[in-house]
């Protein structure tokens, strides 16, 4: 990844905090698993397709290798992953090769129900894509959607706050669309 930043342990378990979980269940699993890497996942076909509008270049990073999207519609699209540790995916998108300012596209698959949401907690509020707007519509009509119109700086439908509660749940075989710009 070309993001590299340096996280102390209270950062991260507020960052950590901040992706969207799935809400707390009576099953347990018997098979405990220690490792958090990322793997493609066959439930469900959902997937999500990020394109960017913008007149810059986009960077990603998240649970693939980081990617690039061109300035005026560039696009990446991911099929849900999932980690062995139930934790959350976050697909960070940036303006500059750097973590100083992301929007991030979270989710956390259970094979059943898709747990999402936007995060504006690490973006500047002068940032090209509060400057220029960006959704995130699902292709099921069940699904919320969520727009930040362009200069909308406390963008409402979106993670202002580590504690806000704007996750979103959908069937994991969604798909999604996140127009930048």
């Amino acid at each position: 990844m070309i993001f590299s930043k340096t996280l102390g342990a209270a950062t991260f378990a507020l960052v950590a905090s901040a992706l969207p979980q799935p809400a707390p269940s009576s099953t347990t699993s018997s098979a405990p698993s220690s490792s958090s890497s990322s793997s493609a996942s066959n439930d469900g076909s959902g997937s999500v397709n990020i394109i960017n509008n913008l007149n810059e270049t986009v960077y990603l990073s998240g649970s693939s290798s980081t990617k690039t999207l061109n300035s005026g519609g560039g696009s990446y699209t991911e099929n849900w992953q999932t980690t062995s540790d139930g934790s959350g995916i976050s697909i960070k998108m940036s303006t500059t090769q750097g973590e100083n300012s992301v929007l991030q596209f979270e989710y956390t698959n259970d094979g059943e129900t898709l747990f999402w949401d936007l995060s504006c907690i690490d973006l500047d509020s002068n940032s090209a894509f509060v400057k220029a707007g960006f959704s995130a519509t699902p292709d099921d009509s069940s699904c919320s959607a969520v727009t930040c119109a362009a200069g909308d700086t406390n963008c409402a439908e979106a993670y202002q706050e580590s504690n806000d509660e704007d996750t979103n749940s959908c069937s994991s075989g969604a798909g999604f669309t996140v127009t930048l710009g």
